[in-house]
């Protein structure tokens, strides 16, 4: 019960990323960026290994400064501690109680902690949409792209993105921004989501696109 230590993998390179079934475009006016669950909580079951999780920390605080750039919105996800049985509901039963400490738990680790401009959106189940008003704040800014990066890309960052798909809002699903529980699962995550309800792009990409659509307004 609980997370698993996991062991070190290598995250996949872009010629190994599975072929996407649409080519959106990524525009700077339309996107918002979600940092999902990257709480020192689920940070610390990576332990001390040099790979995947310092690299994807790296591309995601690239692809942030790229967001700021771009004036593109950026959201966080945080679960609370110490979830009552009723509020937690079913994920007891497959990962037990969740966080116990607080703030050391649900704090954000640091080279990520949000800014005053940030949101942060308090986390009740996979989705980042349920329970909460995160498609509400993304109409309200006139956002209908979603970049999804963080932990874990099997579970709550593929369930968010699934339902991204089904409001209309377009998931990029960023191959090396998003880490997991083995090499198989992160490539597990990354076919189901090319192929059925994302685009699938490399943190490079998504930092290219955001500054050439930036590059464009301003001409």
């Amino acid at each position: 019960m609980g997370l698993p230590s996991i062991p070190p993998y290598p995250l996949p390179t872009p010629d190994e990323l599975p072929p996407s079934r649409v080519g959106w475009s990524l525009m700077a006016t339309r996107a918002a960026l979600l940092i999902h669950d990257m709480q020192r909580y689920f940070a610390s079951a990576y332990g001390n290994a040099d790979q995947p999780l310092p690299q994807v920390i790296a591309n995601i605080v690239a692809i942030r400064e790229a967001c700021d750039r771009a004036g593109v919105p950026v959201f966080y996800t945080a679960q609370p501690v110490r979830q009552h049985p009723i509020e937690r509901g079913l994920q007891a039963d497959f990962w037990g109680p969740g966080m116990q400490l607080d703030p050391e738990h649900r704090a954000i680790i640091d080279p990520l902690a949000p800014r005053e401009h940030d949101t942060v959106l308090t986390k009740w189940r996979y989705s980042a949409f349920q329970r909460s008003d995160f498609a509400e704040r993304l109409a309200a800014a006139g956002r209908d792209q979603l970049i999804v990066t963080g932990v874990f890309a099997h579970i709550g960052c593929l369930a968010t993105t699934f339902e991204a798909f089904t409001r209309d809002i377009r998931p990029f699903y960023v191959a090396d921004a998003t880490a997991d529980f083995s090499r198989e699962k992160h490539d597990m995550a990354l076919a189901i989501a090319a192929g059925c309800c994302a685009r699938v792009m490399t943190s490079r990409d998504i930092v290219g696109a955001l500054g050439a659509d930036s590059t464009t307004e301003q001409a």
